[in-house]
């Protein structure tokens, strides 16, 4: 018996281009608010009908990516479309009532268990996040002889010349096609927010402007990190202001021991100091502090990366010895130690949007004094063909930049919510 279902979608034009491909394997690349998304769910469920009583997967790179974004997404377009499902929390899977066509929904980043079932579809969602080895595991798994359409896709944002880049774009293999969305192409966004890509200029640096906006492939794992920074823009004189809180981050690393001094002065980062200490430890490190700031009355934050948190072989970690520091003291400073850090891209891209976001503006200072800092950011590089960054070619480098980074990526937190599927963006 044949189900007919009319779903209202209205795509954009490359939306249809990628929703007309017959490729086998097909993607849909696009900068930030070009309907991915929607792509990825009406794909899924033409798959879905297309194939009845057949098994289906849809996947992202992480459990909660996938429980959050992609999850929900397709759910919303069933519930706003009348499809009648029912979801098996227990194994994660849905079932169309329609077709009883089922819908698995796998993590990718244990792509080792995607082993087994043939399917006779798959999608995965921001796939630049997932290994190239998971994507391997799911077309060895597009295999159902009673498929009537067997397809694999992947809906992404660039992300350098990655292997995605390279699989479907730059030399595809034969049965691979892939869809570039335009910038600013999402009218229906646009009707809603006509402002949205405007205010990313604000947000973003130029680069990462460049491919979330844009959507255009940089290469942004060579040669320097921060390449916003300019000596001659950013190195100014400061001077502390007593009425404002201070804002101390560490980068606990036993040699050199470092942190940088900043406060927040009308939404601009002034870094004011730094402490590098050699051959020292996290209590020294609280002691020169204390000489330089000692009682400061205005308030203290300390930040700092997650290894503030784990044991040191004298069974108490870093974050016991500042907090036992200050007690001592009678000062209490509060605390922001994340229980895990947050990608080396995304930091970085992070402060070089504080350094000098697209629009221009300027949103960080650093007082001379903090040599070493103004030396990250015009030395640290990218490891070669890596999105991480290159600690081996100098060990006293990257320690005040990602200090300084740990601290902005908390403090971002608090940023007003504007970006596609409301995440967080960047000051």
């Amino acid at each position: 018996m044949k189900i007919r279902r009319t779903i209202p979608y209205s795509p954009l034009p490359s939306q249809r281009r990628f929703h007309e491909s017959e490729a086998r394997f097909k993607g849909f690349s696009g900068p930030i608010g070009s309907g991915k998304s929607q792509a990825l769910c009406h794909e899924a469920l033409k798959l879905a009908y297309l194939n009845p009583g057949r098994t289906g997967l849809i996947g992202a790179p992480t459990y909660p990516m996938l429980r959050d974004a992609t999850q929900a997404a397709l759910f919303e377009v069933m519930r706003q479309s009348g499809i009648p499902y029912e979801f098996n929390k227990a194994e994660n899977q849905a079932v169309l009532l329609d077709t009883d066509s089922r819908i698995l929904f796998r993590s990718l980043d244990e792509y080792e268990r995607l082993r087994g079932t043939n399917l006779a579809w798959f999608g995965v969602d921001e796939l630049t996040y997932a290994s190239e080895e998971a994507w391997v595991r799911l077309e060895g798994r597009l295999r159902d002889p009673q498929a009537v359409r067997l397809c694999g896709f992947g809906v992404w944002t660039p992300k350098g010349y990655d292997w995605v880049w390279e699989r479907f774009i730059h030399d595809p293999v034969a049965g691979y096609e892939c869809v570039q969305a335009a910038p600013f192409e999402n009218r229906h966004l646009l009707g809603r927010v006509p402002d949205f890509y405007e205010r990313l200029k604000h947000s973003y640096d130029e680069a990462f402007y460049a491919q979330e906006v844009l959507g255009e492939y940089l290469n942004p794992a060579q040669g320097l990190v921060y390449h916003a920074f300019d000596r001659k823009i950013h190195v100014k004189k400061l001077e502390p202001e007593r009425q404002r809180e201070l804002l101390w981050a560490l980068d606990f690393n036993v040699d050199p021991m470092s942190s940088v001094v900043v406060q927040e002065v009308e939404g601009r980062i002034h870094v004011l100091d730094e402490i590098v200490l050699r051959r020292a430890g996290t209590r020294d490190a609280c002691e020169e502090f204390a000489r330089r700031y000692g009682g400061w009355k205005a308030g203290l934050v300390i930040y700092g990366d997650a290894c503030a948190g784990r044991l040191q072989t004298s069974g108490t970690t870093d974050r016991e010895i500042v907090e036992s520091f200050f007690a001592e003291r009678g000062e209490k400073p509060s605390y922001r130690i994340p229980r895990r850090n947050p990608p080396v891209r995304e930091r970085a891209a992070l402060v070089n949007a504080k350094l000098r976001n697209a629009a221009g503006e300027v949103g960080l200072l650093v007082d001379p004094r903090c040599k070493e800092l103004i030396l990250d950011f015009e030395r640290v590089q990218w490891a070669e063909d890596s999105n991480e960054i290159d600690k081996a070619k100098d060990p006293r480098r990257t320690h005040l930049s990602d200090a300084l980074g740990y601290l902005l990526w908390d403090r971002r937190q608090g940023a007003e919510a504007a970006g596609e599927r409301d995440q967080r963006l960047y000051w």
